[in-house]
């Protein structure tokens, strides 16, 4: 089971994997009311939702598997608040980082473009 300080380590790790490619860093852990998203990046034309999931490498499920239906929804509901609170021009998506920590603390990383796919 991963502690709150590896959370942090892997929300840290996969913003400055975005950063190194070239994505525009808006914010990090938004909230509005129960609304909750990790990272909200552009790029180009796009305005990225990354749901950053991190797991142990010897952990049952991995981190794609974490994504249930339930998560889509209250992903989908945070990304609509965000929209609506911001004046966005930009398309939408929904990724996914898949972060993989070893009990040495080694971290692997998984990006997974439009993971949950939707049509806005």
């Amino acid at each position: 089971m991963l502690s709150e300080e590896h959370g942090r380590m892997g929300e840290q790790a996969a913003t400055e994997w975005l950063r190194q490619h070239g994505y525009q860093i808006c914010e990090r852990n938004w909230r509005s009311g129960r609304y909750e998203l990790d990272i909200v990046a552009t790029r180009f034309d796009v305005i990225h939702f990354v749901e950053v999931k991190c797991r142990a490498d010897n952990s049952f499920l991995s981190p794609e598997q974490t994504l249930t239906p339930t998560k889509v929804r209250s992903l989908k509901r945070a990304v609509a608040a965000y929209l609506a609170l911001h004046d966005v021009d930009l398309n939408p998506q929904i990724d996914l980082m898949a972060v993989t920590i070893s009990e040495m603390g080694d971290v692997t990383l998984e990006y997974i473009p439009e993971a949950v796919v939707s049509r806005w």
